[in-house]
């Protein structure tokens, strides 16, 4: 399970250190795609199995469905981690998610996030986005 707060930059070719922490949980290839919120998303080859199973699982009738399943599918790319801990997010995605020098990655559970710095200091301080309102809302969601 990714847990936990990691800042770092990106070089001029577009390399991030992975943390030592999420290493040996993300594996040494993982497919990075777009991310909701403006982020980008990370998954382990195994979780992103079980995310493709929940895309193929959903109706290709439906035009939501299949622009959904566009979104992050024609994101994805597969990265692989190099000797020196680094792995490359391509022009494209860095272009999505608006990362240029410094970013954070955030473990969510079974994902990575990685946003840009000022825009995940500006979401995660958000004065609208309340602890009470979101604890009232995970009863919802069963939680």
């Amino acid at each position: 399970m990714f847990i936990g707060e990691y800042e770092h930059n990106v070089d001029a070719k577009g390399r991030v250190i992975m943390p030592a922490k999420l290493r040996e949980d993300i594996g040494d290839k993982f497919i990075i795609t777009k991310g909701l919120d403006g982020c980008l998303f990370a998954y382990s080859q195994t979780e992103w199995g079980n995310f493709e199973e929940k895309l193929k699982a959903l109706p290709l009738a439906q035009k939501n469905a299949r622009n959904f399943v566009r979104f992050f599918l024609s994101g994805a790319v597969e990265c692989e981690i190099d000797k020196q801990g680094r792995f490359l997010i391509p022009a494209n995605l860095r272009e999505h998610a608006s990362l240029d020098k410094e970013i954070v990655i955030i473990g969510v559970g079974t994902r990575l996030e990685i946003w840009n710095k000022e825009l995940w200091t500006s979401y995660s301080n958000d004065e609208s986005i309340s602890a009470d309102e979101i604890a009232e809302n995970m009863t919802m969601l069963g939680i």
